[in-house]
């Protein structure tokens, strides 16, 4: 009996310490989770306040008047009422609408385009250093001929907005695929795979990083873009970011138009951080980077 109650209270006492070491491992991956949390938000934080501080100077010792370049604390200040204002929500709703279905024509037509390319030689000879020319091409000198072509109008800004991300899209698709190893290819032909089967099981997950990596750097082309044609091409009947901006300018409210800049900066840094954390666990989990600890 008194045997028995030893190894009881030797099993409640392992459980229990069990249960204190497994309190304490959670608590040391809180804490690293919150430690790795913060060693990548400080280094944000300094560089904005850097910024504020060289801004701050930069006013103060009167290079510009304040009604051309405002201080920190004023444009802060008009863009609290500036976010509030449902002028703000329907000019992002229609920046918005702009930017997802004209990136997504030239998701489609980036993919689309790189596959063949990539796959095709006759059409490497003929296409693949075009890509590449397009790619490097501003967007801004497209605008004279979609305006000719379209006039100002949604498609204007369409066409643009298209022809500055595809080309970006198309040469992460093409190095992706250049890049996908030949052993890899020969086992999946082995195992029955072709044509769209081969595309789809083995050659599109193995150039998934790199056309993560051109569709990251097709949007940030598609948002300059954009923001570009929204200067230029100013519907009156619908207001939008870019227009607002515009509108800004030629009323001389440096507070607003600094304040819709930042906007501007804020959006898209939001979608490009959504595309990096994309793109490191699309590499996690293809063994490309170390996963944390």
């Amino acid at each position: 009996m008194a045997s028995d109650t030893t190894t009881g209270i030797r099993a409640e006492a392992e459980m229990i310490s069990g249960l204190d070491a497994l309190a304490i491992a959670t608590g040391a991956k809180v804490e690293s989770r919150a430690r790795r949390l913060w060693s990548s938000t400080w280094p944000k934080l300094a560089a904005i306040g850097l910024a504020l501080g060289i801004w701050q100077v930069v006013v103060w010792t009167g290079w510009k008047d304040p009604w051309a370049l405002p201080g920190p604390v004023a444009v802060f200040g008009d863009l609290g009422p500036y976010l509030v204002n449902p002028l703000f929500w329907q000019g992002l709703a229609t920046t918005a609408r702009r930017a997802v279905v004209g990136f997504a024509a030239a998701v489609a037509f980036g993919l689309v385009l790189g596959l063949a390319v990539a796959r095709v030689r006759i059409l490497r000879a003929a296409l693949g250093s075009m890509i590449t020319a397009l790619q490097t091409m501003p967007s801004i000198a497209w605008f004279p001929l979609a305006i000719l072509l379209f006039q100002l109008s949604e498609q204007a800004i369409f066409f643009v907005v298209v022809l500055g991300a595809a080309p970006s899209i198309a040469n992460g698709v093409i190095h992706g695929v250049d890049y996908v190893p030949p052993l890899l290819l020969r086992a999946g032909q082995n195992i029955g795979a072709r044509g769209l089967n081969l595309y789809r099981y083995v050659i599109a997950p193995a150039a998934l990083p790199a056309i993560v990596a051109g569709l990251k750097q097709g949007w940030a082309f598609a948002w300059r873009s954009l923001m570009a044609g929204e200067l230029l091409v100013v519907i009156a009947t619908k207001t939008s970011i870019g227009a607002q901006l515009v509108y800004a300018r030629e009323l001389s409210e440096a507070e607003r138009l600094i304040a819709i800049m930042i906007v501007i900066l804020v959006l898209g840094l939001l979608v490009d951080t959504a595309f990096g954390a994309a793109d490191r666990a699309i590499r996690r989990r293809w063994g490309l980077l170390r996963p944390r600890r």
